[in-house]
């Protein structure tokens, strides 16, 4: 008998087993599990994979009917399996189980990574391939494609240039790529929805290379006929971000970067979000230091030659705070107005910053002038 893997996503090992999902069964979906524990365990997650009963196959559904969701978007199932890795791609310490226990050491240090030459050469590859990657997802998208198509063109650009696509298991997040549309702040979960003209979508993007992970996003606007306060919001986000890397140097304090991003976000009628913020990145994922987007924050740590991290400021059409939606992973703005954020890799040279991930001229995407819904 041919091992499959475990299509728990807290284990993903290879098994002989045959026990599969009594559901997936009846609908033709392939799944098999180790033994009763890693289902039940994972059932949660798994069922969304599962079409819903009663209304036939390839019919989405949302499933989340009770929650009250604070925007127009819904959740829009099932989720699409797990998508694979090659054998010969080097995979993150979270790839089969979920956990990240190397990460969550490093944590307790709270030491900011200076990184040697070597070192920086190597994330500098994987941001050059994180921006391709964004660049290629960015050009997709369009009116009728789905977010779930995004995170597969995604996947299959990163492991073809022999990268880890590093949200995939991370925490058992169970897709590529975090698309976020419209209210949706970060961490969205790609489904079945179907963008629109009018939209926004936010692709964040992070892979993992030769040991090093790089991470970037921004947000696309969909179609032409974008409403002027979606227009501000996306153009504010853009531009906090710019203003907070021209002001990144060596002897520069992390936390100075929410003044200078809530003083922007502030003059143009936006607010920025509070429970999440731009971090360290390269040999770890996330790790210090934290940088948050809002003013008076108490961020520790002063910028050095070598330390590699994120800004990424989110930036909010109404009120900063947020929501979870039941998934556990797609973060709502809660009063369901639009969110944006841009994202980059930056590095701390003797000189000032560098952009690892910056865009070229043939990127996909852009600023638009506020005046103008083209």
């Amino acid at each position: 008998m041919t091992s499959i893997c475990c299509a728990s996503l807290q284990c993903g090992k290879k098994t002989d087993s045959e026990l599969k999902c009594p559901i997936c069964l009846k609908q033709g979906i392939n799944s098999v599990f180790c033994d009763q524990i890693c289902f039940e365990q994972s059932y949660k997650q798994h069922k969304g994979l599962h079409w819903s009963e009663g209304k036939g196959e390839n019919v989405s559904y949302d499933p989340f009917e009770k929650f009250a969701y604070p925007g127009k978007l819904r959740a829009s199932y099932p989720l699409t399996p797990k998508r694979t890795i090659p054998e010969h791609i080097t995979k993150t310490e979270w790839a089969d189980n979920g956990d990240a226990p190397e990460e969550q050491m490093n944590d307790r240090l709270s030491s900011i990574p200076v990184y040697t030459k070597q070192e920086i050469k190597k994330i500098r590859k994987a941001c050059v391939f994180g921006r391709e990657i964004l660049d290629i997802a960015g050009a997709a998208v369009k009116p009728g494609i789905t977010t779930d198509e995004i995170d597969a063109i995604v996947h299959e650009e990163t492991i073809k240039r022999n990268c880890y696509p590093s949200p995939l298991n991370y925490y058992n997040f169970p897709k590529s790529v975090c698309t976020s549309v419209n209210e949706i702040i970060c961490h969205g979960v790609p489904d079945q929805t179907v963008l629109k003209d009018g939209d926004i979508v936010n692709i964040d993007v992070s892979v993992f290379f030769e040991g090093f992970h790089a991470d970037l996003n921004e947000t696309y606007y969909v179609g032409e006929n974008i409403e002027p306060e979606v227009l501000n919001t996306v153009e504010t986000a853009r531009e906090c971000l710019k203003q907070a890397i021209k002001n990144c140097k060596p002897g520069q304090t992390f936390g100075s970067l929410g003044d200078i991003i809530e003083f922007h976000a502030t003059n143009n009628n936006c607010s920025v979000v509070r429970d999440y913020c731009g971090h360290g990145v390269g040999k770890y994922f996330h790790c210090a230091p934290q940088v948050p987007h809002y003013a008076k924050n108490r961020a520790a740590g002063i910028m050095k030659p070598g330390m590699v991290f994120t800004i990424e400021p989110m930036i909010n059409a109404g009120s900063y705070q947020c929501i979870t939606w039941p998934d556990d992973w797609t973060s709502s703005t809660k009063d369901g107005k639009v969110s944006a954020q841009f994202e980059h890799t930056l590095l701390i040279t003797n000189e000032g910053v560098e952009i690892l991930t910056v865009r070229s001229k043939k990127s996909a995407g852009g600023p638009r002038n506020r005046s103008s819904k083209k």
